[in-house]
């Protein structure tokens, strides 16, 4: 008889383990060559806009700590000052969180719309799930400063815009989130329901909204936190809120450097306020305990 090894034969540990290695190798070289046609792309695409640029990047460079030096050191001469002008922009920043909150509860409302009506096994019109997904699509890809410079061409500078803006942005991206959640709902309530003659309104306030509604109101949180950073920002374009004032107070330069460094005070402390006590609530949540 002819002995023949374990290593030697075809499919031995031998050949799986070249085979192995064979593979790992192409993958290290896709993987260098993914990494160099970025790090090409990355560099040349930093050289187009480099020279695009009003001024060279590496030229302004050392003047990057200018004008935060400018802003601390006059708010620091009129740091008592800064108690008042809280007060004074106080009302715009209520203002900014009333755009957030608005917003986010329009865009949750119209998200959980569209996930429900673009999720398999939920929606009511299964041919039209393809639609409303790029329905979806549509809504989150375009950014909110586009939609809210539009708005503001046609309804004019004000909160409304900004409001709109972030609810139509806020309503795709939640949609596709909560979608994703949806998808992983039992459907044996839903059938059961269905089974009983419930409706597609019934089955979904009945059967899945108590399965999702923790995700469904974490989600909601998360994109509360962004859209008070969305609708500051919109602020530099008319939108109104606490932004448009910062966007002011910045453009006016040295003198009003201190109105500055109070609406900075301001966002930067409302933001994390904002940060915390929705991850709390966040964990409360999806975990059964804060942090």
């Amino acid at each position: 008889m002819t002995d023949i090894s374990l290593g030697d034969a075809p499919g031995g540990v031998n050949n799986i383990q070249a085979s192995y290695m064979a593979q790992v190798q192409r993958r290290r070289l896709y993987g260098g060559l993914t990494l160099l046609l970025f790090v090409v792309l990355l560099v040349s695409g930093f050289n187009i806009a480099d020279d695009r640029n009003a001024g060279g990047f590496w030229n302004g460079l050392h003047q990057i700590g200018d004008y935060p030096a400018d802003v601390l050191s006059e708010a620091w001469e009129k740091r008592a000052d800064l108690p008042g002008l809280i007060s004074k922009y106080f009302p715009a920043l209520v203002e900014t969180i009333n755009i957030a909150a608005v917003s986010t509860l329009i865009g949750a409302l119209g998200g959980l719309f569209l996930s429900l009506l673009g999720t398999r096994g939920l929606a009511k019109w299964p041919r039209l799930i393809p639609l409303f997904r790029r329905i979806s699509d549509i809504m989150r890809a375009v950014p909110e400063i586009v939609i809210a410079l539009v708005l503001i061409f046609v309804l004019g500078g004000g909160p409304v815009p900004a409001m709109i803006a972030i609810a139509i942005h806020t309503a795709g991206a939640l949609g596709k989130m909560f979608s994703e959640v949806a998808e992983n709902a039992d459907l044996k309530p839903v059938e059961g329901l269905a089974s009983t003659g419930a409706t597609w309104s019934q089955r979904m306030l009945l059967g899945v909204l108590p399965q999702v509604a923790p995700n469904y109101i974490s989600y909601a949180l998360l994109r509360f936190e962004i859209n008070i950073r969305a609708s500051a920002i919109l602020g530099f374009v008319g939108a109104g809120g606490i932004g448009y004032e910062l966007r002011n107070a910045m453009a006016w330069g040295p003198g009003r450097f201190d109105e500055a460094a109070a609406i900075f005070i301001l966002l930067f402390g409302t933001i994390v306020f904002f940060d915390q006590m929705s991850s709390r609530y966040r964990n409360r949540l999806t975990e059964g305990h804060g942090q």
